[in-house]
């Protein structure tokens, strides 16, 4: 007999639960793998990591899913030493959930058949009715309100189910979604220790003084949480954050210094510590995903797409994007962020940043470099089709006629902005793209990021887009490299139209059949059938230049690893592919891993002096096992009362899984 999640199944197979996008459930300890070719000496003692959406509850595969949705998974590749000399390297796997609130309820409960949290397909939905949207927010209000019931294993205390990104600072390896503060995280077993207040982690044992993210008062929950993606100066080492929440002010904003490094000069004697400082100037709820920060200045990203869930009460989305407003650049000075100046120009998307630098002057009456223009590298988006697209919903029809000055078509292309400090008004001064090709997930060097950095990395494709048509997931083909200062450059000398102008309009097909040495766009193209993920780059020790090194991606051959119905083979693997970042074309080794890995979000790689130096921890989190009704009922060791309490949770459980 045909179940009917198996009739929806055959129907329509969602194609961020399908294929490769499927999560995977088996954990692994570091496990040894096999590899060919040669692994760099720069990655001895080192640890390249990505996170991703796991969905950890993923029996109904009938449900709304997103592929920003799901239980935050790591999987990284260590290089472990070997030998006297310790010049042998063994790559060694190894993955596991962040053990979040959200995941240690959801996977203790014998119950739950979806995810506890309601899917961002739900919230966005222009088709679902107002009654679905408020229904799956009260069954996770209430699965909330029951976690904190006895019998529960875990009251979920923060919502964050920490999926996207992952990063170092002040000796703590931290992996971040914005609906919570940071995780700690040991590397390189990829245990969880515990959630980043700002001055400590759960776990760490000793107390620290200091003010906390969000803190106190009846908003403190909401206002700790962080963008998913925090900027670390990779000059002072300090962590700049920016926590986006329902209420005004809607944006604060977090400057944490480093106890481990010496700040580069300042006006100060120390550099000074911003916790959860408003920013005015917002003035409504906003999906804000990332931002831009340089070496003296912070740029909010205040554009068209919200997610309020007032929203509701005006028959709209809790996201919801409007084509006809606009989008506004809030720039202010690291340490002032209530001296922000706002830049506004033709509505757009953006989910990531890929690099921010301030053009500097020497004040000629005071001898001091000052910054004249703040300059900034997305990943520009014409519309919010992606965030329909990775739910499998259809984009809505705008209601309102969208003017013809402002239409553009659709794409995502690396963008270049340079915001003028000194202008009266404020003004953009440039505005467009440097390359059509499809562009996204942008990575660079760390150690030149907020300066003006060369190559930018990132992830491309010859066929489809980032607006992927519905029914079909974004796959990504290629990896491109970018010289940024030759396309700049090109663009001042030969200016294309503002704002929907491009410096260089060669398509990915054309870009590969360029037999140039010194083309500025450089791209490596997978074979037919494989797909990879976000690139990191590793330098070479003692480097000529800023792309001597590495690029490190997972990848995943699906011309072989897929079975008729679009499903994994139970034995499919990934590889960690390493490629020389200077020619783009030479696959110096490739790690052959002992399972797949899910296409999933970013990554990173981390020193091994970076894991030496990682701050001491008194615990970890760990997974108990769910409690039964029953337990202890005969033995007398629980209370009627509690029992009661018990049967009642297991049952309302049972009703809303």
């Amino acid at each position: 007999m045909i179940t009917a999640v198996e009739q929806r199944r055959e129907k329509h197979l969602h194609p961020y639960l399908a294929g490769n996008f499927a999560p995977i459930h088996t954990t692994l300890p570091l496990t040894a793998c096999s590899f060919t070719g040669t692994l760099p000496q720069e990655l001895a003692g080192g640890q390249y990591v990505r996170n991703g959406g796991n969905p950890v509850t993923n029996e109904d595969l009938g449900r709304d899913a997103h592929w920003f949705d799901g239980d935050g998974m790591l999987s990284g590749v260590s290089f472990r030493r070997m030998g006297d000399s310790g010049t042998t390297l063994q790559p060694e796997f190894v993955n596991q959930y962040i053990l979040t609130d959200v995941f240690i309820s959801s996977k203790t409960s014998r119950n739950l058949r979806t995810p506890i949290l309601p899917s961002i397909a739900t919230l966005v939905n222009p088709a679902g009715t107002l009654i679905t949207i408020i229904l799956r927010i009260l069954r996770t209000l209430l699965l909330v309100i029951l976690s904190h019931l006895p019998g529960s294993v875990q009251a979920i205390k923060k919502i964050s189910v920490a999926n996207t990104a992952f990063l170092y600072h002040d000796g703590r390896a931290l992996a971040t979604c914005e609906s919570g503060p940071p995780m700690r995280i040991a590397l390189p077993g990829l245990e969880t220790i515990g959630w980043f207040d700002g001055a400590k982690a759960e776990g760490e044992g000793h107390a620290v003084r200091g003010t906390v993210l969000g803190g106190e008062g009846l908003l403190s929950w909401m206002k700790e949480w962080t963008t998913g993606h925090p900027r670390v100066d990779p000059k002072t080492s300090e962590l700049v954050l920016f926590h986006s929440t329902f209420v005004p002010p809607y944006i604060h904003y977090s400057v944490l210094p480093s106890t481990r490094k010496t700040a580069r000069k300042l006006s100060r004697e120390v550099a000074p510590r911003l916790v959860s400082v408003p920013v005015s100037g917002i003035k409504a709820p906003k999906m804000m995903h990332d931002f831009g920060v340089s070496l003296n200045n912070t740029v909010i990203m205040d554009l068209p797409l919200s997610l309020d869930p007032l929203n509701l009460a005006k028959n709209k989305p809790v996201v919801s994007y409007d084509p006809t407003s606009r989008s506004r650049f809030g720039i202010f000075p690291r340490y002032q962020p209530n001296e922000v100046t706002w830049f506004d120009t033709n509505p757009c998307c953006i989910f990531h940043t890929a690099n921010t630098w301030d053009s500097m002057t020497t004040n000629l009456s005071s001898g001091v470099l000052e910054a004249t223009s703040v300059n900034m590298l997305v990943c520009r988006l014409t519309s919010a089709s992606l965030v329909f697209s990775a739910g499998d919903i259809a984009a809505p029809i705008p209601v309102a006629k969208i003017p013809a000055s402002i239409m553009e078509e659709e794409q995502c292309r690396l963008y270049y902005y340079s915001f003028s400090l000194t202008s009266s008004p404020p003004s953009i001064t440039d505005q467009y793209s440097l390359s059509a090709i499809p562009f996204e997930f942008p990575s660079l060097r760390s150690d030149v990021a907020m300066s003006a950095a060369r190559y930018v990395y990132g992830c491309t494709m010859e066929i489809s887009s980032f607006g992927a048509a519905l029914g079909r997931a974004v796959k990504i083909d290629a990896i491109a490299k970018i010289d940024i200062e030759a396309l700049i450059a090109r663009g001042k000398a030969n200016p294309p139209e503002q704002i929907r102008g491009c410096v260089d309009n060669r398509t990915v097909t054309e870009v590969l059949a360029s037999k140039d040495d010194h083309d500025p766009i450089k791209i490596f193209k997978l074979p037919d059938g494989w797909y990879c993920q976000e690139p990191r780059f590793v330098p070479r020790a003692n480097g000529q230049c800023e792309d001597d090194g590495w690029l490190l991606s997972y990848v995943f051959d699906e011309s072989t690893q897929l079975c008729e119905d679009g499903e994994c083979q139970s034995d499919a693997r990934s590889e960690l592919w390493i490629i020389d970042a200077r020619d783009m074309s030479t696959l110096v080794a490739r790690v052959t891993l002992p399972q797949r890995v899910p296409y999933g979000l970013h990554g990173n790689w981390f020193e091994e002096a970076e894991i030496a130096n990682q701050r001491p921890f008194e615990s970890v989190r760990s997974l108990p096992a769910a409690k039964k009704p029953d337990d202890g009922s005969q033995s007398g060791t629980i209370t009627w009362n509690t029992w009661i309490y018990i049967n009642m949770r297991d049952n309302l459980e049972r009703w809303l899984r």
